[in-house]
Protein backbone atom coordinates (compact mmCIF):
# COMPACT_ATOMS: atom_id res chain seq x y z
CA UNK A 1 0.00 0.00 0.00
CA UNK A 2 2.99 2.16 0.18
CA UNK A 3 3.92 1.92 -3.77
CA UNK A 4 7.15 4.13 -4.48
CA UNK A 5 6.30 7.08 -6.95
CA UNK A 6 7.36 7.50 -10.33
CA UNK A 7 9.07 10.84 -10.62
CA UNK A 8 10.36 13.28 -13.33
CA UNK A 9 14.54 13.37 -13.47
CA UNK A 10 14.94 17.32 -13.33
CA UNK A 11 15.70 17.44 -17.24
CA UNK A 12 12.38 19.54 -18.42
CA UNK A 13 11.93 22.25 -15.46
CA UNK A 14 11.19 25.30 -17.93
CA UNK A 15 12.56 24.06 -21.36
CA UNK A 16 10.17 25.55 -24.24
CA UNK A 17 10.67 23.78 -27.93
CA UNK A 18 11.20 20.36 -25.85
CA UNK A 19 8.54 17.28 -25.55
CA UNK A 20 7.82 17.35 -22.27
CA UNK A 21 9.09 13.58 -21.01
CA UNK A 22 7.08 10.90 -19.89
CA UNK A 23 3.64 11.01 -18.79
CA UNK A 24 1.95 11.67 -15.44
CA UNK A 25 4.76 11.26 -13.15
CA UNK A 26 5.25 13.02 -9.84
CA UNK A 27 6.98 16.31 -10.76
CA UNK A 28 10.51 16.25 -8.86
CA UNK A 29 11.53 19.30 -7.29
CA UNK A 30 14.48 19.51 -9.45
CA UNK A 31 11.46 20.66 -12.37
CA UNK A 32 9.35 22.62 -10.07
CA UNK A 33 8.92 26.49 -11.32
CA UNK A 34 6.81 29.09 -11.66
CA UNK A 35 4.27 31.63 -9.76
CA UNK A 36 0.46 31.01 -8.90
CA UNK A 37 0.12 34.65 -11.14
CA UNK A 38 0.62 32.67 -14.13
CA UNK A 39 -2.59 30.59 -13.45
CA UNK A 40 -4.62 33.73 -14.15
CA UNK A 41 -4.02 33.76 -18.04
CA UNK A 42 -3.18 30.36 -18.31
CA UNK A 43 -7.49 30.06 -17.34
CA UNK A 44 -7.96 33.09 -18.78
CA UNK A 45 -6.98 32.54 -22.29
CA UNK A 46 -8.46 29.55 -23.07
CA UNK A 47 -12.05 30.70 -22.47
CA UNK A 48 -11.86 34.20 -24.62
CA UNK A 49 -13.14 32.32 -27.47
CA UNK A 50 -16.38 31.63 -29.16
CA UNK A 51 -17.30 28.03 -27.08
CA UNK A 52 -17.70 31.22 -23.92
CA UNK A 53 -19.56 33.74 -26.01
CA UNK A 54 -22.14 31.36 -27.04
CA UNK A 55 -23.02 30.87 -23.44
CA UNK A 56 -24.54 33.67 -23.28
CA UNK A 57 -26.11 33.34 -27.15
CA UNK A 58 -27.63 29.82 -25.33
CA UNK A 59 -29.33 31.50 -22.52
CA UNK A 60 -31.27 33.98 -24.82
CA UNK A 61 -31.92 32.52 -28.29
CA UNK A 62 -33.09 29.16 -26.43
CA UNK A 63 -33.34 29.43 -23.04
CA UNK A 64 -35.83 32.04 -23.16
CA UNK A 65 -33.83 34.52 -20.77
CA UNK A 66 -34.07 38.30 -20.72
CA UNK A 67 -30.58 39.81 -20.52
CA UNK A 68 -30.50 40.09 -16.91
CA UNK A 69 -31.95 36.90 -16.49
CA UNK A 70 -28.93 35.31 -18.50
CA UNK A 71 -26.61 37.57 -16.59
CA UNK A 72 -27.36 36.34 -13.42
CA UNK A 73 -27.76 32.79 -14.66
CA UNK A 74 -24.23 33.18 -16.05
CA UNK A 75 -22.62 34.42 -12.75
CA UNK A 76 -23.62 31.97 -10.72
CA UNK A 77 -23.04 28.73 -12.99
CA UNK A 78 -19.66 30.10 -13.71
CA UNK A 79 -19.53 31.00 -10.10
CA UNK A 80 -20.03 27.20 -8.91
CA UNK A 81 -17.44 26.13 -11.26
CA UNK A 82 -14.66 28.39 -10.73
CA UNK A 83 -15.58 27.76 -6.94
CA UNK A 84 -14.37 23.73 -7.68
CA UNK A 85 -11.88 24.70 -9.86
CA UNK A 86 -10.37 27.13 -6.73
CA UNK A 87 -9.63 23.78 -4.69
CA UNK A 88 -8.65 21.67 -7.30
CA UNK A 89 -5.95 23.72 -8.43
CA UNK A 90 -4.83 24.37 -5.17
CA UNK A 91 -3.62 21.24 -3.94
CA UNK A 92 -1.53 20.76 -7.38
CA UNK A 93 1.48 22.08 -6.17
CA UNK A 94 1.18 20.09 -2.63
CA UNK A 95 0.94 17.11 -4.58
CA UNK A 96 2.87 17.28 -8.00
CA UNK A 97 0.33 15.28 -9.77
CA UNK A 98 -2.15 15.43 -12.67
CA UNK A 99 -5.57 15.62 -11.21
CA UNK A 100 -6.67 12.15 -12.72
CA UNK A 101 -3.97 10.52 -10.72
CA UNK A 102 -5.24 12.85 -8.17
CA UNK A 103 -8.53 10.59 -8.97
CA UNK A 104 -7.27 7.39 -7.55
CA UNK A 105 -7.33 8.03 -4.20
CA UNK A 106 -11.55 8.06 -4.30
CA UNK A 107 -12.03 5.94 -7.07
CA UNK A 108 -9.00 3.50 -6.96
CA UNK A 109 -6.13 2.43 -9.34
CA UNK A 110 -8.79 0.45 -11.72
CA UNK A 111 -11.95 2.30 -10.91
CA UNK A 112 -9.78 5.52 -11.41
CA UNK A 113 -10.01 4.18 -15.59
CA UNK A 114 -14.09 5.05 -15.85
CA UNK A 115 -13.78 8.94 -15.23
CA UNK A 116 -10.60 9.15 -16.92
CA UNK A 117 -11.61 7.70 -20.28
CA UNK A 118 -14.87 10.41 -19.91
CA UNK A 119 -12.74 12.95 -19.55
CA UNK A 120 -9.96 12.04 -22.15
CA UNK A 121 -13.24 11.53 -24.65
CA UNK A 122 -14.86 14.64 -23.24
CA UNK A 123 -11.61 17.34 -23.34
CA UNK A 124 -10.03 15.50 -26.62
CA UNK A 125 -12.82 14.50 -28.78
CA UNK A 126 -15.94 16.42 -27.72
CA UNK A 127 -14.42 19.69 -26.60
CA UNK A 128 -11.79 19.42 -29.00
CA UNK A 129 -14.09 18.85 -32.11
CA UNK A 130 -16.27 21.99 -30.77
CA UNK A 131 -13.38 24.65 -30.65
CA UNK A 132 -11.74 23.55 -33.85
CA UNK A 133 -14.97 24.20 -35.55
CA UNK A 134 -15.34 27.29 -34.18
CA UNK A 135 -11.46 28.58 -34.61
CA UNK A 136 -12.06 27.51 -38.46
CA UNK A 137 -15.06 28.99 -39.01
CA UNK A 138 -13.76 31.95 -37.87
CA UNK A 139 -10.52 32.24 -39.91
CA UNK A 140 -11.62 30.61 -42.84
CA UNK A 141 -14.21 33.89 -42.38
CA UNK A 142 -11.20 36.34 -42.14
CA UNK A 143 -9.26 35.18 -44.80
CA UNK A 144 -11.60 34.16 -47.15
CA UNK A 145 -10.59 30.37 -47.49
CA UNK A 146 -12.46 26.90 -47.24
CA UNK A 147 -13.55 25.77 -43.67
CA UNK A 148 -11.91 22.32 -44.18
CA UNK A 149 -8.34 24.18 -44.94
CA UNK A 150 -8.96 26.38 -41.90
CA UNK A 151 -9.73 23.49 -40.19
CA UNK A 152 -6.83 21.81 -41.28
CA UNK A 153 -4.56 24.92 -40.08
CA UNK A 154 -5.87 25.38 -36.25
CA UNK A 155 -6.27 21.69 -35.53
CA UNK A 156 -2.30 21.13 -36.72
CA UNK A 157 -1.03 24.36 -34.55
CA UNK A 158 -3.12 23.41 -31.16
CA UNK A 159 -1.67 19.61 -31.45
CA UNK A 160 1.70 20.66 -32.01
CA UNK A 161 1.23 23.08 -28.84
CA UNK A 162 -0.08 20.07 -26.67
CA UNK A 163 2.23 17.49 -28.02
CA UNK A 164 5.31 19.61 -26.82
CA UNK A 165 3.76 19.57 -23.28
CA UNK A 166 3.29 21.88 -20.48
CA UNK A 167 5.67 24.85 -20.93
CA UNK A 168 5.12 25.65 -24.15
CA UNK A 169 1.43 25.41 -23.78
CA UNK A 170 1.96 27.54 -20.72
CA UNK A 171 4.06 29.82 -22.82
CA UNK A 172 1.12 30.13 -25.22
CA UNK A 173 -1.57 31.13 -22.99
CA UNK A 174 0.70 34.06 -21.64
CA UNK A 175 1.63 35.26 -25.30
CA UNK A 176 -2.06 35.38 -25.92
CA UNK A 177 -3.86 36.40 -22.91
CA UNK A 178 -2.90 40.27 -23.82
CA UNK A 179 -3.70 40.21 -27.52
CA UNK A 180 -7.03 38.53 -26.59
CA UNK A 181 -7.85 40.62 -23.53
CA UNK A 182 -7.25 43.90 -25.66
CA UNK A 183 -9.32 42.65 -28.49
CA UNK A 184 -12.03 41.14 -27.22
CA UNK A 185 -12.29 44.41 -24.77
CA UNK A 186 -12.63 46.62 -27.44
CA UNK A 187 -15.28 44.00 -29.17
CA UNK A 188 -17.47 44.14 -25.50
CA UNK A 189 -17.30 47.80 -25.02
CA UNK A 190 -19.10 47.95 -29.11
CA UNK A 191 -21.64 44.99 -28.52
CA UNK A 192 -22.62 46.69 -25.23
CA UNK A 193 -23.28 49.82 -26.79
CA UNK A 194 -25.14 48.65 -29.64
CA UNK A 195 -27.12 46.39 -27.74
CA UNK A 196 -30.82 46.42 -26.48
CA UNK A 197 -30.57 44.94 -22.63
CA UNK A 198 -34.30 45.22 -21.79
CA UNK A 199 -35.38 43.70 -25.10
CA UNK A 200 -38.10 41.18 -24.17
CA UNK A 201 -37.61 37.61 -23.78
CA UNK A 202 -37.80 35.60 -27.29
CA UNK A 203 -40.47 34.20 -27.88
CA UNK A 204 -40.64 30.34 -27.80
CA UNK A 205 -37.94 29.96 -25.00
CA UNK A 206 -38.32 27.41 -22.06
CA UNK A 207 -38.13 30.98 -20.31
CA UNK A 208 -39.07 30.91 -16.39
CA UNK A 209 -37.31 28.65 -13.30
CA UNK A 210 -36.49 26.14 -15.54
CA UNK A 211 -34.92 28.45 -18.43
CA UNK A 212 -32.63 30.29 -15.49
CA UNK A 213 -31.90 26.42 -14.20
CA UNK A 214 -30.82 25.71 -17.72
CA UNK A 215 -28.47 28.72 -17.95
CA UNK A 216 -26.69 27.81 -15.02
CA UNK A 217 -26.25 24.19 -16.06
CA UNK A 218 -24.94 25.08 -18.98
CA UNK A 219 -22.42 27.44 -17.55
CA UNK A 220 -21.78 25.32 -15.20
CA UNK A 221 -21.25 22.47 -17.24
CA UNK A 222 -18.75 24.90 -19.57
CA UNK A 223 -17.05 26.24 -16.55
CA UNK A 224 -16.46 22.97 -14.45
CA UNK A 225 -15.53 20.99 -17.37
CA UNK A 226 -11.92 22.79 -16.83
CA UNK A 227 -12.38 20.78 -13.45
CA UNK A 228 -10.87 17.57 -14.60
CA UNK A 229 -7.62 19.17 -15.48
CA UNK A 230 -7.44 21.74 -12.56
CA UNK A 231 -3.82 20.32 -11.12
CA UNK A 232 -2.44 19.16 -14.34
CA UNK A 233 -1.49 23.02 -14.54
CA UNK A 234 -0.69 23.87 -11.23
CA UNK A 235 1.62 20.32 -10.49
CA UNK A 236 5.03 22.26 -11.90
CA UNK A 237 4.68 24.94 -9.35
CA UNK A 238 7.15 24.63 -6.60
CA UNK A 239 5.37 22.81 -3.60
CA UNK A 240 6.17 25.71 -1.30
CA UNK A 241 3.96 27.83 -3.22
CA UNK A 242 0.25 29.62 -1.27
CA UNK A 243 -2.35 26.89 -1.77
CA UNK A 244 -4.59 29.60 -1.42
CA UNK A 245 -2.69 32.23 -4.22
CA UNK A 246 -2.92 29.14 -6.49
CA UNK A 247 -6.69 28.53 -6.19
CA UNK A 248 -7.59 32.22 -6.78
CA UNK A 249 -5.28 33.20 -9.37
CA UNK A 250 -6.59 29.85 -11.24
CA UNK A 251 -10.46 30.25 -10.35
CA UNK A 252 -10.32 34.72 -11.15
CA UNK A 253 -9.16 33.46 -14.90
CA UNK A 254 -11.30 31.44 -15.66
CA UNK A 255 -14.40 33.20 -13.74
CA UNK A 256 -13.34 36.54 -14.87
CA UNK A 257 -13.15 35.38 -18.82
CA UNK A 258 -16.20 33.24 -18.48
CA UNK A 259 -18.34 35.66 -16.91
CA UNK A 260 -17.41 38.88 -19.20
CA UNK A 261 -17.42 36.92 -22.68
CA UNK A 262 -20.98 34.96 -22.04
CA UNK A 263 -22.57 37.95 -20.63
CA UNK A 264 -21.74 39.98 -24.16
CA UNK A 265 -22.83 36.60 -26.18
CA UNK A 266 -26.35 36.99 -23.97
CA UNK A 267 -25.75 41.24 -25.11
CA UNK A 268 -25.30 40.10 -28.73
CA UNK A 269 -28.34 38.25 -29.16
CA UNK A 270 -30.54 41.66 -28.35
CA UNK A 271 -28.75 43.22 -31.55
CA UNK A 272 -30.48 42.62 -35.11
CA UNK A 273 -28.19 41.06 -37.95
CA UNK A 274 -28.57 39.43 -40.80
CA UNK A 275 -29.31 35.84 -40.82
CA UNK A 276 -26.22 33.26 -41.42
CA UNK A 277 -24.88 29.79 -41.08
CA UNK A 278 -22.16 30.94 -39.57
CA UNK A 279 -22.03 31.28 -35.92
CA UNK A 280 -18.61 33.70 -35.68
CA UNK A 281 -19.75 36.10 -38.71
CA UNK A 282 -23.07 36.70 -37.06
CA UNK A 283 -21.27 37.88 -33.78
CA UNK A 284 -19.08 39.80 -35.74
CA UNK A 285 -21.58 41.20 -38.27
CA UNK A 286 -22.63 44.49 -36.52
CA UNK A 287 -18.79 45.32 -35.78
CA UNK A 288 -17.07 48.11 -37.79
CA UNK A 289 -14.81 46.23 -40.10
CA UNK A 290 -11.11 46.47 -38.91
CA UNK A 291 -12.67 45.27 -35.48
CA UNK A 292 -14.99 42.26 -36.69
CA UNK A 293 -11.98 41.29 -38.83
CA UNK A 294 -9.15 41.66 -35.38
CA UNK A 295 -12.33 39.39 -33.42
CA UNK A 296 -12.56 36.92 -36.11
CA UNK A 297 -8.33 36.29 -35.31
CA UNK A 298 -9.06 36.45 -31.67
CA UNK A 299 -11.81 33.85 -31.83
CA UNK A 300 -8.85 31.41 -34.05
CA UNK A 301 -6.24 32.42 -31.74
CA UNK A 302 -8.87 31.51 -28.40
CA UNK A 303 -9.62 28.23 -29.77
CA UNK A 304 -6.40 27.11 -30.25
CA UNK A 305 -5.24 28.50 -26.65
CA UNK A 306 -8.40 26.55 -25.10
CA UNK A 307 -7.92 23.03 -27.46
CA UNK A 308 -3.97 23.16 -26.53
CA UNK A 309 -4.90 22.32 -23.13
CA UNK A 310 -7.97 20.15 -24.06
CA UNK A 311 -5.79 17.89 -25.87
CA UNK A 312 -2.74 17.63 -23.77
CA UNK A 313 -4.86 16.94 -20.75
CA UNK A 314 -6.66 14.39 -22.60
CA UNK A 315 -3.66 12.46 -23.37
CA UNK A 316 -2.94 13.10 -19.77
CA UNK A 317 -5.90 11.32 -18.74
CA UNK A 318 -5.89 8.18 -21.48
CA UNK A 319 -2.41 7.40 -19.62
CA UNK A 320 -3.62 7.68 -16.78
CA UNK A 321 -6.18 4.89 -17.29
CA UNK A 322 -3.51 2.59 -17.13
CA UNK A 323 -2.55 1.54 -21.02
CA UNK A 324 1.08 0.99 -21.03
CA UNK A 325 2.87 2.74 -23.50
CA UNK A 326 6.67 3.58 -23.69
CA UNK A 327 7.57 5.75 -20.50
CA UNK A 328 9.18 8.32 -22.39
CA UNK A 329 6.70 9.47 -24.75
CA UNK A 330 3.56 8.15 -23.54
CA UNK A 331 1.61 11.49 -23.12
CA UNK A 332 2.91 12.78 -26.74
CA UNK A 333 1.40 9.84 -28.24
CA UNK A 334 -1.59 9.91 -26.60
CA UNK A 335 -1.72 13.77 -27.71
CA UNK A 336 -1.70 12.70 -30.81
CA UNK A 337 -4.09 9.93 -30.77
CA UNK A 338 -6.58 12.48 -29.81
CA UNK A 339 -5.67 14.99 -32.27
CA UNK A 340 -6.54 13.05 -35.24
CA UNK A 341 -9.82 11.69 -33.32
CA UNK A 342 -10.83 15.63 -32.75
CA UNK A 343 -9.97 16.50 -36.09
CA UNK A 344 -12.18 13.50 -37.46
CA UNK A 345 -14.84 14.85 -35.49
CA UNK A 346 -14.88 18.28 -36.03
CA UNK A 347 -14.65 17.65 -39.70
CA UNK A 348 -18.29 15.71 -39.42
CA UNK A 349 -19.83 18.86 -37.10
CA UNK A 350 -18.83 21.71 -39.97
CA UNK A 351 -21.99 21.11 -41.76
CA UNK A 352 -24.48 21.81 -38.54
CA UNK A 353 -21.78 23.65 -36.15
CA UNK A 354 -24.01 24.91 -33.17
CA UNK A 355 -26.90 22.00 -33.22
CA UNK A 356 -26.13 19.96 -30.09
CA UNK A 357 -23.76 22.23 -28.45
CA UNK A 358 -26.75 22.62 -25.60
CA UNK A 359 -26.83 19.29 -25.27
CA UNK A 360 -22.76 19.05 -25.09
CA UNK A 361 -22.80 20.90 -22.43
CA UNK A 362 -25.45 19.67 -20.41
CA UNK A 363 -23.86 16.33 -20.92
CA UNK A 364 -20.30 17.49 -19.22
CA UNK A 365 -22.24 18.52 -16.44
CA UNK A 366 -24.29 15.37 -16.13
CA UNK A 367 -20.56 13.54 -15.20
CA UNK A 368 -18.71 16.26 -13.33
CA UNK A 369 -21.33 16.78 -11.14
CA UNK A 370 -21.00 13.51 -9.31
CA UNK A 371 -17.35 13.18 -10.27
CA UNK A 372 -16.86 16.81 -8.08
CA UNK A 373 -18.94 15.14 -4.92
CA UNK A 374 -16.95 12.23 -5.20
CA UNK A 375 -13.84 14.81 -5.42
CA UNK A 376 -14.51 16.51 -2.79
CA UNK A 377 -15.72 14.08 -0.08
CA UNK A 378 -12.61 11.97 -0.39
CA UNK A 379 -10.92 15.41 0.30
CA UNK A 380 -12.73 16.07 3.30
CA UNK A 381 -12.27 12.95 4.46
CA UNK A 382 -8.64 12.49 3.47
CA UNK A 383 -7.80 15.89 5.68
CA UNK A 384 -4.17 15.93 6.96
CA UNK A 385 -3.66 12.13 5.70
CA UNK A 386 -0.63 11.79 3.77
CA UNK A 387 -1.66 10.00 0.39
CA UNK A 388 1.73 9.85 -1.67
CA UNK A 389 1.74 5.61 -1.01
CA UNK A 390 -1.93 5.20 -3.05
CA UNK A 391 -1.57 7.10 -6.57
CA UNK A 392 0.78 4.68 -8.12
CA UNK A 393 -0.27 1.58 -5.98
CA UNK A 394 -1.97 -0.58 -8.95
CA UNK A 395 -3.30 -2.87 -6.16
CA UNK A 396 -5.26 0.08 -4.88
CA UNK A 397 -8.96 -0.68 -4.72
CA UNK A 398 -11.96 1.76 -4.04
CA UNK A 399 -14.81 0.59 -5.66
CA UNK A 400 -17.57 1.97 -3.09
CA UNK A 401 -16.27 5.21 -4.46
CA UNK A 402 -17.04 3.84 -7.86
CA UNK A 403 -20.48 3.09 -6.71
CA UNK A 404 -20.92 6.55 -5.41
CA UNK A 405 -20.34 7.83 -8.77
CA UNK A 406 -22.44 5.56 -10.68
CA UNK A 407 -25.07 6.08 -8.51
CA UNK A 408 -24.76 9.85 -8.47
CA UNK A 409 -24.77 9.52 -12.40
CA UNK A 410 -27.79 7.06 -13.10
CA UNK A 411 -29.81 8.33 -10.43
CA UNK A 412 -29.95 12.00 -11.07
CA UNK A 413 -30.06 10.99 -14.86
CA UNK A 414 -33.18 9.18 -14.98
CA UNK A 415 -35.11 11.42 -12.45
CA UNK A 416 -34.12 14.98 -13.31
CA UNK A 417 -32.12 15.04 -17.01
CA UNK A 418 -34.20 17.38 -19.51
CA UNK A 419 -32.84 16.23 -23.09
CA UNK A 420 -34.32 16.51 -26.11
CA UNK A 421 -34.24 12.42 -26.26
CA UNK A 422 -34.73 11.82 -22.74
CA UNK A 423 -36.78 13.51 -20.26
CA UNK A 424 -36.18 12.59 -16.57
CA UNK A 425 -39.28 11.27 -14.62
CA UNK A 426 -39.53 13.77 -12.09
CA UNK A 427 -38.95 16.55 -15.16
CA UNK A 428 -41.89 14.47 -16.65
CA UNK A 429 -44.17 15.69 -13.73
CA UNK A 430 -42.40 19.02 -13.11
CA UNK A 431 -41.17 20.64 -16.14
CA UNK A 432 -40.72 23.79 -14.73
CA UNK A 433 -37.46 22.29 -12.44
CA UNK A 434 -35.67 22.62 -16.21
CA UNK A 435 -32.90 20.31 -15.84
CA UNK A 436 -31.24 19.95 -12.49
CA UNK A 437 -29.24 16.79 -13.21
CA UNK A 438 -25.78 18.29 -11.94
CA UNK A 439 -27.08 19.50 -8.38
CA UNK A 440 -28.73 16.21 -7.43
CA UNK A 441 -25.74 13.89 -9.21
CA UNK A 442 -22.72 15.99 -6.91
CA UNK A 443 -25.06 15.83 -3.55
CA UNK A 444 -26.16 12.05 -3.87
CA UNK A 445 -22.81 11.12 -4.88
CA UNK A 446 -21.18 12.90 -2.19
CA UNK A 447 -23.52 11.72 -0.03
CA UNK A 448 -23.19 8.01 -0.84
CA UNK A 449 -19.47 8.26 -0.71
CA UNK A 450 -19.26 10.17 2.82
CA UNK A 451 -21.41 6.98 3.95
CA UNK A 452 -19.75 4.45 1.76
CA UNK A 453 -16.16 5.30 2.25
CA UNK A 454 -15.68 6.38 5.65
CA UNK A 455 -14.39 3.49 7.38
CA UNK A 456 -11.74 2.46 4.66
CA UNK A 457 -10.05 5.66 4.89
CA UNK A 458 -10.37 6.39 8.41
CA UNK A 459 -8.72 3.02 8.27
CA UNK A 460 -5.96 3.63 5.68
CA UNK A 461 -5.33 6.55 7.91
CA UNK A 462 -3.88 3.86 10.73
CA UNK A 463 -1.89 2.03 8.07
CA UNK A 464 -0.14 5.42 6.84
Amino acid sequence: MTAAEPTTDGSYRDRLVAVEPGGNEFIAEADRHGRPSQLLWTWASPNLEFATIFLGVLAVSYFGMTFWQAAAGIVVGAGLGALAHFFLSARGPQLGVPQMVIGRLPFGFKGNAVPSVLMAITAGVGWFATNSVSGAFALSTLLGIGPLLALVLVVAVQTALAFFGHNLVQAFERWAFPVLAVIFAITAVVIMGKADLSAPAVEGGVGGVGGFLLTVGAVFGYVAGWAPYAADFSRYLPATVSPVRTGLFAAAGLFSACTILAIVGAASVTIVTAATDNPTDAFTSSLPGWLAAATLLAIAIGAVAANAINVYSAGMAFVTTGVKLPAHIARALATAFFGVAGFLIAWWALADAAASYEAFLLLIAYWVGPWLGVVFADQYLRRGHRVDGFLYDRSYTNWPGLASFLIGLVVSVLLFCNQEKFVGFVVRAVPELGDITFFIGFLLAAGCYLVLCRSKIESERVAV
